[in-house]
């Protein structure tokens, strides 16, 4: 997501980093290429131009002409103003005696099903006790499909079938969460078109007869311009309290995102990438700011960690690291819990400075490298990745033969792997990383 916007982005603040002095000229031609940019992001024309007055009244006056890097302040203009557009995180609303709805609505195709199963998950993993209602009486394999979600991911699933109505399906449904001790309701209403009267009258009256305290637009990133017209219809008659945008890993260009919260005043809450149940993630515009202008995002880095990796497991392996036991066999377990965490490429975009070290390697090609190291890693005996040293020729070629690569490779990939080595024990000879490796060990 951003990709293409965020390229033009960092060009363009490059150019005016190198300047030790900016005309007003100088900001003109600089905004616009900003706002060439973001038209072509697929921004909405009337957000871009209500954002570019506001970035070059700031551009033009003292705070940029007194400043020791003119450059760096249009940039941080730029961000303030970008994070002003994007408006506030939304959080949900689960205050008050429980059970709470939670009501999805949008168009068909948008995702609603799958992002139903993954809110439900998300909260159940906060502590929450979810249950899923399969409201959507048109659509043939709706049903089915969230009760085979709700199966997989152990998550109930309340449904009558499709011979009885939504706002009756909806209203028992609430009757049902409060035998069985549900504290959160999530309704997955049918798609519709925003123009389809009958069916809005259907999804208003589901929102009379349940009153939830949340009412989210799921819409499809994809759509662009459109997802914005269809945000604006359905406030209009839903009152919406959030967005949900899915599909962002298919959507390089991202104007939806910049744009929606701008047009309706509607908080973005969510964002969905992907098929995987945990391809889920609570929406924080300074993280999505930073991410648009290449600065990276640590915060959501260390959340994806935090979410994959055992604690007490990371701390075995971060003492290992620094009193230079790490061996092969740790690699590979590091490795493995990465990949859980996503695709690597995109791990490493949210480190600040790895965006431009990436610029050019494909994003499979980082992949099959990974693979390729996994391969050989698995090729070797359990004592070989204890020992790598034990590596003669012959074992080398054994290893090279079984995991597909050359001896070539792999001898690259033991340099590497031993140049990590005294990497870590020259730190594991610094004071501070003595003292970190007391800190892991007391955590045990």
């Amino acid at each position: 997501m951003f990709e293409g916007l965020s390229d033009r982005l960092q060009s363009i603040f490059d150019r005016l980093g190198k300047r030790g002095f900016l005309t007003e000229k100088d900001v003109d031609e600089a905004l616009r290429e900003v706002r060439m940019a973001l038209l072509e992001a697929d921004v909405n024309f009337k957000v871009v131009k209500d954002f570019l007055v506001r970035v070059r009244e700031r551009a033009i006056g003292a705070e940029v002409h007194k400043s020791l890097s003119p450059g760096q302040a249009v940039i941080k203009i730029v961000h303030e103003e970008l994070l002003s557009t994007l408006g506030e995180g939304g959080h949900l609303d689960l205050g008050g005696a429980p059970p709470h709805v939670i009501m999805l609505v949008g168009l068909q195709g948008s995702g609603k099903t799958s992002t139903a199963a993954k809110l439900a998950l998300r909260l159940r993993g906060a502590g929450r006790r979810p249950l899923l209602v399969a409201a959507d009486t048109y659509r043939p394999a709706a049903i089915a499909q969230l009760e085979q979600l709700g199966k997989q991911l152990s998550i109930p699933v309340y449904s009558e079938g499709d011979k009885v109505s939504p706002p009756d399906i909806c209203a028992h449904a609430l009757a049902k969460a409060v035998s069985g001790a549900h504290d959160v309701v999530i309704l997955d209403t049918a798609g519709r078109l925003q123009i389809d009267d009958a069916m809005m009258r259907e999804v208003e009256e589901v929102k009379r007869r349940t009153k939830p305290q949340e009412v989210l637009l799921v819409a499809d990133s994809m759509t662009g311009q459109e997802a914005v017209n269809i945000a604006d219809a359905f406030n209009k008659r839903m009152q919406l309290t959030g967005l949900i945008l899915t599909k962002i890993d298919g959507d390089a260009r991202g104007g939806a995102a910049i744009s929606m919260r701008a047009v309706t005043g509607v908080p973005i809450k969510f964002l969905a990438a992907g098929e995987k149940p945990d391809a889920f993630e609570q929406f924080h515009p300074d993280r999505l700011a930073s991410r648009i202008l290449g600065m990276g995002d640590v915060l959501t880095l260390i959340e994806k960690a935090q979410a994959q990796f055992d604690e007490v497991e990371a701390a075995k392996t971060a003492e290992k690291m620094l009193s230079a036991r790490f061996d092969l066999e740790d690699f590979l377990g590091q490795m493995r819990q990465l990949r859980k965490m996503g695709p690597l490429g995109d791990l490493l975009g949210m480190i600040p400075g790895m965006k431009d070290a990436l610029k050019g390697v494909a994003p499979e090609a980082t992949e099959r490298q990974f693979k390729r190291l996994e391969a050989m890693i698995c090729s070797m005996t359990r004592q070989e990745r204890h020992h790598p040293d034990l590596l003669n020729a012959s074992r080398k070629r054994r290893v090279a033969a079984g995991s597909g690569t050359t001896v070539q490779e792999l001898n690259q990939m033991l340099k590497q792997f031993r140049d990590a080595q005294e990497m870590m024990k020259k730190l594991s000879n610094n004071p501070r990383m003595r003292m970190m490796g007391g800190l892991m060990r007391g955590k045990r």
